[in-house]
């Protein structure tokens, strides 16, 4: 079974998510901020991050750029998963190392589960 790791802020949409992959049949691990996202990363090995960018404590893009530059994580694909659809935002990501950058409000959450699908079949 494949582990996703979850870290988003807003609690709802982490449970939302955490719902969906769970009935799709992974292993899903949660957490609500970077550094424990950071943490959890280094300890769970999941097979893929799905990383939101506004969050509290430490921003989406800094967790990425830590996460790159860890070795027990740098080869861990991270998919952002924000609302944020900027070409600065996503030119930045890219650069800092993310496999690849979902818009919510832009996917359905069926298109989600396959976007995840696709970049864990990748690695």
């Amino acid at each position: 079974m494949e582990k996703i790791l979850l870290i988003e802020d807003e609690v709802l949409i982490l449970r939302m998510y955490e719902k969906i992959f769970n009935y799709e049949g992974f292993a899903v691990v949660t957490c609500e901020n970077g550094i424990e996202g950071i943490e959890k990363a280094k300890t769970e090995q999941p097979s893929l991050i799905l990383l939101d960018i506004m969050m509290p404590k430490m921003d989406g893009l800094r967790v990425l750029e830590t996460l790159k530059q860890e070795p027990l994580t740098k080869d861990i694909p991270v998919v952002i998963l924000t609302n944020l659809s900027s070409d600065v935002v996503i030119k930045d990501a890219f650069a800092k190392g993310a496999a690849g950058y979902l818009v919510k409000s832009e996917i359905v959450n069926d298109k989600i589960v396959e976007e995840v699908k696709q970049y864990i079949k990748t690695v």
